[in-house]
């Protein structure tokens, strides 16, 4: 008989590769999307993938020792509850300085499910779901899918949110979605500005909720930058949105949370599977509950944090190098002016091997969206990319 332990050395897991490549899910928003638009394709081995905003170099090694303790020992019976306790305890201890509490916290298989359950307690047929253009498309087409009302806001010419045209735009709405950093732009909008619009919004339209997506908040180096989650367990129409799918390199693992008031939790609980025994699984509350610990001095963020930095460093300087100016980016992506379709960039670049990511109305025409992949992969990807769009590539980037 094949044993546990036995199996997962057998598959690999014991040496880590096939371990970190489920736990990292790298290219999976790529691969999702290929269903819905057939020119994207998943990941093929010797193929850079930078359509899809998941760190490049995946999860810690206390992430993955833990998975592997846990598959080579087996999840004990009961174990289930136990493990609920323990992932909500250490987003507490988190936020910690917030005043996080176990019921300001909802888990949610990846932050999926906490924006479509927000999207669903929110709004209703005389209540809009408000959301710029582009923006991560979850609410909204969750919204639309469930027959309510949606309502797009343009990015201002940097394109970043149009603050007064947002909240001209949402008052009566039932949900603001406010993602920050926005994503495909990659811009952000700070602290102190997001906390007086919120202000400007509570007075303006009292029964209007906002859900701020913090998805990529790890990546940002702007000084004015501070999460809102103190702000939501105290105001019960904010709601912050986290992931493990980003910064933490848990893509595969789906493991989320949303950081709210008891009331609003209250709420949205009753509309997540997550509220019972749910869709969230022991390995990924394992997992997570190891990437907060790995990450209790910070200092796992703020490497990640750096290594990012010098590859968008990098990878903007060539492009503005070349005449072609991307938005400010504050993520693991960025939004560059390439002056030509999206498509026929994407396509010219899937032959030579690299993926960039899908089209983004309305800005399809000239601008695309390029993650950020390790710096190795980058000098890789910009040598691809001057052979495509005809610019002379320098001698660092071949």
């Amino acid at each position: 008989m094949l044993s546990r332990r036995k199996f997962v050395q057998t598959v690999g897991i014991g040496a880590g590769t096939a371990l970190t490549a489920n736990v990292w899910g790298r290219g999976r928003e790529n691969s999702i999307w290929s269903a819905i638009e057939p020119d994207l394709q998943a990941v093929e081995r010797g193929v850079v993938c930078i359509a899809s905003n998941e760190n490049p170099v995946g999860p810690g090694k206390q992430v993955l020792d833990t998975l592997r303790t846990l598959l080579e020992g087996g999840a004990k019976p009961g174990r289930y509850s136990n493990q609920m306790g323990e992932l909500q305890d250490a987003v507490v201890s988190k936020f910690a300085k917030q005043g996080v509490k176990r019921d300001n916290v909802l888990l949610s298989e990846g932050s999926t499910e906490i924006l479509r359950s927000a999207t669903q307690a929110f709004t209703a047929k005389t209540k809009a779901l408000v959301g710029t253009i582009p923006t991560y498309e979850e609410c909204a087409g969750y919204a639309e899918l469930i027959g309510n009302p949606v309502k797009g806001v343009k990015l201002n010419a940097e394109f970043k949110i149009d603050l007064d045209a947002y909240l001209a735009a949402s008052k009566g709405a039932g949900l603001v979605f406010y993602c920050n950093p926005n994503n495909p732009t990659s811009t952000y909008v700070g602290a102190k500005a997001t906390r007086d619009f919120i202000a400007k919004l509570n007075a303006a339209s009292p029964e209007t909720t906002i859900l701020i997506d913090e998805a990529y908040f790890d990546y940002v180096t702007d000084a004015d930058h501070d999460t809102h989650a103190e702000l939501a367990i105290n105001n019960p129409r904010v709601i912050v949105a986290r992931t493990f799918s980003k910064a933490y390199g848990m893509a595969g693992l789906r493991q989320g949370y949303a950081i709210a008031h008891p009331d609003t939790i209250a709420k949205m609980r009753s509309w997540t599977a997550a509220s019972g025994t749910g869709s969230l699984n022991v390995f990924g509350m394992a997992a997570a509950t190891a990437a907060i610990a790995q990450d209790s001095d910070g200092k796992f963020t703020a490497n990640e944090r750096a290594r990012n930095k010098a590859v968008r460093d990098f990878s903007m300087k060539w492009f503005a190098d070349r005449g072609m100016k991307p938005a400010d980016c504050q993520a693991n992506f960025m939004f560059v002016n390439i002056g030509t379709p999206a498509k026929e960039f994407r396509d010219a670049c899937r032959k030579k091997n690299v993926l960039v990511a899908r089209d983004f109305p309305p800005f399809e025409k000239t601008m695309a969206r390029i993650t950020l992949g390790t710096m190795e992969e980058m000098q890789k990807a910009v040598a691809v990319f001057g052979e495509v769009l005809g610019k002379k590539s320098t001698t660092a980037a071949a």
